[in-house]
């Protein structure tokens, strides 16, 4: 059965299909041919022996086709349960967004500017929305997925974007989850994964069902017919360029076999549709595009399987940056890299400096290792994957009060990865250092590693006296870790505010949201508001009351591991 959905304009320009280069008259497709005549043996008791007897076969007698097979009942996906995690996986009860508003929500995700301050934010946001459980009330199953994995498709979560769009029956899409597909399609580098969604494509723009249709053509192994479609497309379509010529790419690469060159050179901007289909037939855009697209573009390339581990290792350390990728990703990456270069080039590689950092033969060559790897990371998102890729490898370091001028980097490092009980064996350590590394481990362990019971005054003071970050924006968002997961008091907390000025009583409409989803228990609202609150690429540029406000309510709602690291990442990355 042919479902015909209803195409919408997409909602960003970054992600939208190929801008259409001229107008021209819509000329109908060809009509189909019927089906050739075609013979085939029959045998008859009137002519068993007579091997010269054959019957005509016609569409008269060859009798009715077989249904369609359709999936019986039992086997259709609940659109009201779209998910690929437990709940309890994501750290959340089943009932997360309790009586919040789908509609509001939905707002929020489609208004929230990408990509956030916080990796480990952007983590655990990435596992509310991937997480199995009811639709919220008030808004469409399908539309709240797909406005889910719109969400994601930004957050530059190709993987988890796929599964929730094809965790929802076809037949039941929505022309907004038609739109969500087609983008998450080509974000996967997947042109078959167009294929089913002709028909609302086709209600959309006509241009660009042509070459969908051509594309699908050819990898359903229909070669005189794709090229018919696509050479029609050159001549009256809409679109031209390098948009029609990756389309081509494409069809070559099915059973057409007709090669496309590709002219980058009046290329300005890589859209989602030319990402797609490139790397979909593994071609590499050229560097001066793809630095200058968005990050969760390059966040799309690090993933694309048609790419060498090396081509998707720059785009690698954004996604690890960004919380697309984790540490265990990263040393996956670079372990693919190690056993495909030559023994004789390996020594002067970051491939082989991760493997010293693990198997080096005394602790000083595995510590020299670690900081070579950091310093490959300069500043942003580079350093924060640098930090990521070692995490593991930082925890096989002997704490030690010598180490301080590597202990920030060792500790921020341990803590990227998620390691808080092995950072928390520096505490004796720091304790015995008296510089300002010693601040900064301090700062860090005391947000981020478990078990805290209650962090003294007089070091907090100590610690905002020899702060001198920008307006004291360190202090700013130490006290405001430590006041939302309860480390100090709420009276130590106003009084440091006073005495400091560091406007954690900043009040809004979205702290008194945060704080209301709060007491509600609604965990997966409030971790929704939390990227809300954390709209900036900087997190020099949080303010400390959003801060305050979103740990609180993490650790009120159950989500204390991810209220204890975005606290601590907050000083790691200031």
């Amino acid at each position: 059965m042919r479902i015909k959905f209803i195409w919408m304009a997409s909602a960003a320009a970054i992600l939208a299909l190929p801008a259409l280069a001229q107008q021209a008259a819509q000329q109908p497709a060809p009509a189909a041919q019927a089906p050739d005549q075609t013979v085939s043996p029959a045998t008859s008791p009137e002519s068993a022996g007579d091997e010269s007897a054959v019957e005509e076969v016609s569409n008269v007698n060859l009798g009715a086709p077989a249904p369609p097979v359709e999936y019986p009942g039992w086997a259709r996906r609940d659109p009201w349960t779209v998910g690929a995690l437990s709940p309890t996986d994501a750290g959340l009860s089943d009932n997360a967004w309790g009586t919040a508003s789908g509609t509001f929500l939905s707002t929020l995700m489609r208004r929230m500017h990408t990509p956030i301050a916080s990796r480990w934010a952007h983590i655990a946001l990435r596992n509310a929305l991937l997480a199995k459980m009811h639709s919220p009330v008030g808004v469409h199953p399908v539309d709240w997925a797909a406005e889910r994995a719109w969400l994601l498709l930004r957050l530059g979560e190709a993987d988890g974007a796929r599964m929730l769009v094809a965790g929802v029956d076809a037949d039941r899409f929505t022309p907004k989850m038609t739109q969500v597909a087609v983008q998450s399609a080509l974000a996967n580098a997947d042109p078959p994964a167009l294929c089913p969604l002709e028909d609302g494509i086709k209600k959309y723009d006509a241009g660009i069902q042509r070459l969908v249709q051509a594309m699908c053509a050819s990898l359903a192994g229909q070669p005189e017919a794709a090229a018919a479609m696509i050479d029609q497309a050159r001549r009256y379509g809409r679109i031209g360029g390098v948009d029609l010529s990756l389309a081509e790419k494409v069809v070559g690469a099915g059973a057409n076999g007709r090669t496309a060159t590709i002219e980058w050179d009046p290329v300005d901007t890589l859209t989602a549709w030319r990402f797609g289909l490139a790397t979909g037939t593994g071609a590499v855009p050229p560097d001066r595009l793809l630095n200058g697209s968005p990050t969760q573009l390059r966040a799309f390339q690090a993933r694309a399987p048609l790419l060498s581990p090396q081509q998707r290792l720059p785009s690698a350390m954004i996604a690890a940056g960004l919380g697309v990728f984790s540490s265990q990703t990263m040393v996956d990456l670079y372990s693919s890299i190690y056993d495909s270069t030559d023994p004789g080039d390996l020594a002067n590689t970051d491939a082989w400096q991760l493997r010293q950092a693990f198997v080096g033969k005394d602790p000083e060559t595995r510590l020299a290792a670690i900081r070579k790897l950091l310093a490959s990371g300069k500043a942003g998102l580079q350093k924060e994957a640098a930090r990521a890729l070692v995490a593991r490898a930082a925890t096989l370091i002997t704490p030690d009060a010598k180490l301080a001028k590597d202990a920030p980097d060792l500790i921020a490092a341990m803590l990227a990865g998620g390691y808080d009980e092995a950072a928390a064996r520096w505490i004796p350590a720091v304790n015995g250092m008296d510089n300002e590394d010693a601040d900064r481990c301090w700062a860090m362990l005391a947000l981020g590693a478990p078990n805290v019971a209650e962090v003294g005054t007089s070091r907090i003071t100590s610690f905002i006296r020899r702060d001198i970050s920008k307006n004291q924006v360190r202090s700013a968002l130490l006290v405001a870790g430590l006041a939302g997961l309860g480390r100090i008091s709420a009276d130590t907390a106003n009084s440091l505010n006073r005495r400091y000025g560091l406007s954690l009583g900043h009040v809004t409409s979205w702290t008194k949201m945060i704080d209301a989803a709060a007491v509600r228990g609604q965990g997966g609202t409030v971790m929704v508001l939390t990227g809300t609150g954390l709209q900036t690429p900087l997190f020099d540029r949080v303010p400390p009351a959003h801060l305050y406000h979103a740990i609180s309510a993490l650790n009120r709602t159950g989500q204390g591991f991810t209220a204890r690291m975005i606290a601590a990442e907050a000083l790691s990355r200031t």
